[in-house]
């Protein structure tokens, strides 16, 4: 905990000096198409991670799909900085379990009307957490405050220019 601390407030401290240095690019994911639905997706580190679709949608459960991964994305990141903030706080955390699920149409992906969105149209999530010395009222205000500050989260309630170049 106390390494997260003083990273967080170190990096806080030299933004705080250079605001300019709060401004990132954030580095590329790309996905191949491998076979059939199964996609290659690399990180610039060389992380890599296979996605598929499942068998009705004729992919072959190679991986997990595009939407999982999606609802990963906001619980990993949701949890994240809940743990980033309980460290800040000097909070201890004993559990902490952050579940997503979505509502989809699969008209919408499958094209079948073009007026159904194929885009997740409920997000739900919950949160399981303890700690030995925090109030219950601490930890929901971890919570709140954690939900509201996720870079994932953020992202899917304030929606970001999306700009498709075709090479």
């Amino acid at each position: 905990m106390n390494k997260i601390r003083e990273a967080i407030e170190n990096l806080g401290g030299a933004i705080s000096a250079d605001p300019a240095k709060a401004k990132a690019k954030n580095l590329p994911a790309t996905a191949r198409l491998v076979e059939g639905l199964r996609c290659d997706l690399q990180g610039p580190y060389g992380e890599r991670l296979a996605t598929d679709m499942p068998p009705a949608m004729g992919g072959g459960a190679g991986g997990p799909n595009p939407g999982w991964l999606m609802r990963g994305a906001i619980a990993s990141c949701t949890a994240t900085v809940i743990a980033m903030r309980a460290a800040k706080l000097g909070i201890e955390l004993q559990d902490l379990e952050v579940t997503v699920e979505t509502d989809s149409d699969l008209r919408g992906i499958l094209g079948l009307d073009e007026s159904v969105s194929a885009g997740h149209r409920a997000i739900r999530m919950s949160v399981k957490i303890g700690s030995p010395s925090a109030s219950p009222q601490a930890l929901r205000e971890l919570v709140e405050w954690a939900e509201a500050h996720s870079p994932v989260g953020c992202s899917l309630k304030e929606p970001a220019t999306v700009r498709v170049e075709v090479v």
